[in-house]
């Protein structure tokens, strides 16, 4: 199938009019394609599908419930609104709700339908994290860093972690991401550390950082703390939550300056993610939805209710050009989670996931392996 007439977002960060081919659910080269059926996209504009690498629920759904139809529903919301690639996200939890939670994983997997966002892999958030930083985490269950915890967790669900997060200034930071770090993306997180704990945590072999500014010392001229650590690395990517409500406007700006090519937009989305205002939960803890701010009982903000394709817009209108904001939704993700050879971008032999919009990136159709969701 030849798709032309069409505005193409090419890995080189720029959209550039012309066509493409899909052939068995993969992007094909345009020779291979000739003298097959043709479609006229009236020069609308094509994206990669987006990768979404934070997100814990969507749809009335948790990851962290273990329940497989319910991953199967943010699966499905997912694929709907453009974003057709996500690593679910855990909270902090005792071990066996977490082994529960990606054993789930594993059977989306091999079960996936065709028409539903892929899983390429696990975001392990907690509970390696800091008392005092833990936000909407529950803190009866947070531990200190522990490698063989990890590593039987991993290995449960077949190596399919692919971000583990840890505080830089607990006990055994360094030691955990030197050894993670030969298994998965190792971020730092919830943390209270300052810039020297930071600095040795990345330099173990950290190279993330999880939803910044959110859970983490501010920075300051004289205490840089994590954030400065981080952005002076340039092998470090940095999430970032642009539902308008998390960082303000011109903190995302702020943002994409410190992490030149290294933003990854994320949704950090919860369970009550296109569900109405109401009571919800996370991790045991009651959350409550009110005007897209979703709040634990002592107002601690927990986690979005927005998701990653109306998070890119909203990028786009505090001023982030717009092909800048669509690589930090699709291969900069993919690369965090060593998915790069497969999805976030329009290249030949990659997953034919992509999205059909106009000139604002507004969807007019979304399709999973080249065919219409």
């Amino acid at each position: 199938m030849i798709y032309h007439n069409a505005y193409i977002y090419r890995k080189d960060r720029r959209f550039e009019y012309g066509s493409f081919s899909v052939r068995e659910g993969r992007f094909a080269p345009a020779e291979d394609a000739l003298g097959e059926e043709k479609v006229d996209l009236r020069g609308s504009f094509v994206i990669p599908g987006l990768v979404d690498i934070h997100t814990h629920g969507c749809a009335g759904a948790d990851f962290s419930d273990g329940d497989l139809e319910g991953l199967r529903r943010m699966g499905d919301y997912y694929a709907r609104h453009g974003i057709t690639a996500f690593a679910p996200s855990s909270v902090t939890l005792p071990y066996e709700k977490l082994e529960k939670a990606f054993d789930t994983a594993v059977s989306y997997r091999a079960s996936r339908r065709s028409n539903a966002a892929r899983l390429p892999g696990i975001h392990m958030e907690g509970p390696f994290f800091s008392e005092k930083k833990k936000g909407a985490q529950n803190g009866a269950f947070l531990k200190l860093p522990d490698y063989e915890a990890f590593r039987r967790l991993n290995a449960g669900c077949g190596g399919l972690i692919r971000i583990v997060d840890v505080a830089a200034e607990l006990e055994g930071a360094a030691d955990f991401a030197e050894k993670a770090a030969g298994d998965c993306t190792v971020s730092i997180a919830h943390t209270d550390a300052d810039y020297e704990a930071a600095c040795a945590v990345f330099d173990a072999g950290a190279r993330h950082l999880t939803h910044l500014f959110n859970a983490m010392p501010p920075i300051h001229h004289r205490a840089p703390g994590v954030i400065g650590a981080a952005s002076e690395r340039e092998k470090v990517a940095a999430e970032l939550i642009c539902d308008g409500l998390h960082v303000h406007p011109s903190a995302v700006r702020m943002a994409f300056r410190l992490f030149p090519g290294r933003i990854c937009l994320i949704s950090d989305s919860l369970r009550c993610c296109g569900m109405p205002d109401g009571r919800y939960t996370l991790g045991g803890q009651e959350v409550f939805l009110k005007g897209r701010i979703p709040r634990l009982a002592d107002g601690t903000i927990a986690g979005s209710a927005t998701n990653l394709y109306d998070c890119m817009l909203l990028a786009i209108a505090f001023g982030i050009p717009r092909e800048e904001a669509l690589a930090a939704a699709t291969i900069l993700p993919a690369r965090q989670i060593g998915a790069e050879e497969e999805l976030g971008s329009i290249e030949a032999g990659k997953r034919a996931d992509f999205v059909i919009c106009d000139g604002s990136l507004r969807r007019k159709a979304v399709y999973m392996g080249g065919v219409r969701v």
